[in-house]
């Protein structure tokens, strides 16, 4: 099991939703912003059908989970781009547009690590998850390599690894002990999403936040002890891109 890469100079998390970065590497990019990394957040579609009322104005929720992602950004101190892509919710493809978009803003961004879902999850439930995991895998073959969209402006970039989230096979873990808080506090700042993804119906519910605040601890203790360490975020690491 490796443990913590080098930390890099600029980093891109790429994710379907707001939220899944936070979920998948929060304490990690918490870490390396702190130690003076540039993290940037990559959103590909607008989460608008985060939400479990039918009568929801989808409009509205677009930019409230906007300005979520930009504060969860900033809770973990980021201090990079915060790009959405603005695929619809449930619909997002895995297509040519789309990995144009995704290598454009990685030669544009120029990031040493980029962090993504691992599109290859055994009975992975959602096509969103399946499809920015792809996006990120064939992006970064698109960045790297002159002759994929030469029309780009932004010159070609080969990052230096790829770490993908929720991995059934982990090789490598980040220590994160330190950045629970901050990334509970990234997490929470997606208020819209507190009943539908954090099964908190009442965010003064003490029992209810105190409960969610157990399952993401947990899952730090486990992950971390994969490596023999307090707490970790798993992934499996990519190198040879």
């Amino acid at each position: 099991m490796e443990v913590d890469l080098p930390v890099p100079s600029r980093a891109l998390a790429l994710g379907a939703h707001p939220d899944d970065i936070e979920f998948g590497c929060g304490a990690t990019l918490a870490k390396w912003a702190s130690l003076a990394c540039e993290v940037h957040h990559v959103v590909c579609t607008d989460g608008s059908k985060g939400s479990w009322d039918p009568d929801e104005d989808t409009a509205r929720l677009v930019a409230i989970r906007q300005d979520e992602q930009r504060a969860a950004a900033r809770a973990l101190g980021a201090k990079g781009e915060v790009v959405f892509l603005g695929w619809t919710d449930g619909e997002l493809e895995a297509g040519q547009l789309q990995r144009a978009q995704v290598a454009y803003w990685i030669r544009r961004l120029r990031p040493d690590v980029v962090l993504g879902h691992d599109p290859w999850r055994r009975y992975r439930l959602h096509p969103d998850h399946r499809s920015a995991g792809f996006l990120a895998t064939d992006g970064i073959v698109a960045a790297r390599d002159p002759h994929f969209f030469p029309e780009q402006s932004a010159a070609p970039h080969r990052p230096s690894a790829l770490l993908l989230w929720e991995a059934d096979e982990p090789d490598h873990v980040e220590s994160v002990e330190g950045f629970a808080e901050a990334k509970l506090d990234a997490l929470l700042q997606h208020r819209s999403q507190l009943r539908s993804t954090m099964l908190i119906d009442d965010p003064e519910a003490t029992e209810e936040v105190a409960a969610f605040r157990g399952r993401v601890l947990d899952r730090l203790g486990e992950h971390g002890a994969l490596a023999g360490l307090v707490q970790g975020e798993a992934f499996k690491a990519l190198h040879r891109l």
